[in-house]
């Protein structure tokens, strides 16, 4: 059985944006290509309604790449409960209700019982300090722990 990751917006943007002068968002870019092309299939992969919406957004022709690059990625449904947990996870990570959708995200995961969360935000999901609190809180209230990562660290390395 394949494990299960949980695609967030910030993945889906580095996959099909422009290449950027920057040079750490351009390594981000290709590492992300990269997991896209050859480890994605080694995994169940999700994204939800809340993704959707948002890679939905901005210029359109950038916007249709976002969703062409996710037409055949299965999508969560969106709860209450979700919506609940994310206000809990809000608070828990001081998230300011600007970035609502990061603490969704992680709601997402948590109530899917999603194997991997794989994200670029650093500031509210793909970090230490977010992973050890969501540990600490889903164990207190016997919820699901997803690994948050970004998709350097969920590319499988051979010795050559």
């Amino acid at each position: 059985m394949k494990q299960i990751v949980y695609i967030e917006t910030s993945v889906i943007s580095y996959l099909t944006a422009k290449p950027s002068r920057d040079i750490v968002i351009a390594g981000h870019q290709q590492t992300t290509y990269e997991w896209w092309n050859h480890q994605r299939k080694k995994y169940e992969c999700y994204i939800s309604k809340i993704v959707m919406s948002e890679i939905e957004q901005g210029d359109k022709s950038a916007a249709l790449k976002r969703i062409e690059a996710v037409k055949n990625i299965s999508l969560l449904e969106y709860n209450v409960e979700i919506e609940e947990l994310g206000i809990v996870y809000m608070k828990l990570f001081d998230i300011p209700y600007k970035s609502k959708l990061d603490a969704l995200h992680l709601a997402f995961a948590s109530w899917y019982r999603i194997d991997f969360l794989l994200s670029w935000n650093y500031k509210h999901i793909s970090n230490a300090i977010v992973n050890i609190k969501l540990n600490e809180y889903n164990s207190k209230n016997n919820l699901f722990s997803p690994i948050l990562c970004s998709p350097e660290e969920l590319m499988e390395v051979y010795n050559v």
